[in-house]
């Protein structure tokens, strides 16, 4: 089963099909919509958030679903998938794949990403695992640790990797020629070139969410483009009236 899951999903497109409650697409009615458009336009699997849409999702499109529960505790940074509460809702849903954050930060529970990685696999034998990191050395101990496969998704959300702004292709390419596990590129890839990019560097498919499905931060970059071009022209007009002067 788990390697006819990992062949649906090789060489191809996963689309991210989450919101948040402040978001106006939010409920699981919305985002089966929304899969179900990636799905008609090619997508091989959808990332999933909570229960409901997973379940829903999973459903409906018959897709493979990487599942998660974003769930934020005041004594951790660990918000995806943080404890073996989420895990279960996860896996009670119906995903193909768990995804948790596997980052070296702490996690609610005091429990270090080693030991919950572990213990996860121990419980749950039969689904895959993903890890999503933010460096090199997480990706490693993560493989080491059983993960299934190996995401870049944290690369540029933890505060030791902050700097980076862009698709971490070096991270991915490192990953992909060092892990023997498959690597899925995700995080910050807005063009098309980009996720072509990542499968070229070796990454066995490629996750896009906000470039396609969260239709705000899309308009807002047109937005505010547009608005710089206009403010440069104002800018430029004012400096020639000057000089006419």
């Amino acid at each position: 089963m788990h390697a006819s899951i990992l062949l649906q999903i090789r060489d191809g497109l996963i689309v991210s099909c989450q919101a948040q409650e402040q978001d106006p697409l939010f409920g699981s009615g919305m985002m089966t919509r929304m899969a179900l458009a990636a799905k008609d336009g090619g997508a091989v699997g959808i990332r999933a958030n909570g229960g409901e849409d997973i379940r829903s999702i999973k459903e409906t499109t018959g897709l493979p679903v990487i599942g998660i529960v974003k769930r934020v505790y005041p004594n951790s940074e660990v918000y995806i998938t943080p404890t073996m509460r989420e895990v279960d809702e996860v896996v009670a849903n119906g995903a193909d794949i768990v995804a948790l954050d596997a980052t070296m930060r702490p996690r609610p529970d005091g429990q270090s990403s080693h030991d919950f990685l572990r213990e996860v696999k121990e419980k749950y034998p039969h689904i895959l695992v993903m890890a999503d990191v933010s460096t090199f050395e997480e990706g490693q101990r993560a493989e080491a640790d059983g993960a299934d496969l190996v995401a870049s998704t944290m690369s540029g959300y933890t505060e030791y990797t902050r700097h980076k702004t862009v698709p971490d292709f070096a991270l991915l390419e490192r990953l992909a020629k060092s892990v023997k596990v498959p690597i899925v590129a995700e995080g910050r890839i807005s063009y098309p070139e980009q996720a072509k990019q990542c499968l070229e560097v070796g990454c066995w498919s490629v996750v896009v969410g906000s470039a396609i499905t969260r239709p705000q931060e899309i308009t807002r970059a047109f937005v505010e483009y547009i608005n710089q071009g206009t403010r440069e022209d104002e800018e430029s007009l004012d400096l020639r009236i000057n000089e006419a002067k």
